[in-house]
């Protein structure tokens, strides 16, 4: 499997490129609209014909680059059912398998930070978006987010999972890179150990957060796919 991990430092937000090194079809999970030409000349270098960009959730802290992707490109854009974004070319349920040449890629429904979160299982590492962060999890408090679902999610989709698969998330905002399962029920700060779900629910309730500071941006462009205005109309 060709990969390729970005990350886009404004919002600390990771991007994976995934590519079929037979068919040369590639996928994109989470792009970020600024990165665009990044993501472009990387494709054009590899060789790589982009099939799906795949979001894991709609964003509130950047804007995706799915709608300029598929203008540019033709890709179609991945959400599930459920995310507010009924843009989406493919809108995907839990259990859904998307096959993108050699790749097989498994939809797992975790929600919790908002109604419509998913993972994204593929092989021997997990796509995790801001369900499960590298020692943290994504907040609650917002975007039909509920900390008991969060937990659920996790326990059953991702902590459920063999110790070594590997984990990629949405955001890092200390220099991490990559965990894993194992790693992550041992350590995290907010899961690891073996946490309870009501003190999870506790910690949760009591963290004081700050308002996101692209969301009036981000919420209502994602819910388009990134479109950042309506298309104009034929007379």
């Amino acid at each position: 499997m060709e990969f390729k991990q970005f990350f886009e430092p404004e919002t600390s937000t990771f991007t994976y490129l995934l590519g079929c090194p037979q068919t040369k079809q590639a996928v994109l999970i989470d792009p970020v609209e600024c990165d665009l030409e990044i993501y472009v000349r990387e494709l054009e270098a590899l060789g790589l014909k982009l099939v799906y960009t795949m979001e894991t959730h709609v964003h509130a802290d950047h804007v995706t680059a799915a709608d300029a992707l598929r203008q540019r490109l033709g890709s179609k854009s991945v959400v599930h059912r459920d995310a507010g974004a009924m843009c989406g070319d493919l809108l995907v349920t839990d259990g859904v398998h998307v096959v993108v040449g050699s790749l097989d890629i498994e939809v797992r429904f975790t929600p919790g930070h908002t109604n419509g979160c998913v993972s994204y299982l593929v092989g021997d590492r997990i796509f995790t978006g801001d369900a499960l962060l590298i020692g943290g999890c994504g907040r609650t408090d917002f975007q039909q987010g509920n900390a008991g679902t969060l937990y659920d999610s996790i326990q059953k989709h991702i902590f459920s999972l063999p110790d070594e698969v590997l984990v990629y998330p949405g955001h890092d905002y200390n220099g991490n890179a990559v965990s894993t399962v194992g790693a992550e029920k041992l350590h995290n700060k907010r899961l690891g150990g073996g946490r309870s779900r009501e003190d999870f629910i506790k910690l949760m309730s009591e963290l004081k957060l700050a308002y996101p500071k692209q969301i009036d941006i981000a919420l209502p462009a994602n819910q388009a796919c990134g479109r950042m205005t309506p298309p104009q109309q034929s007379a």
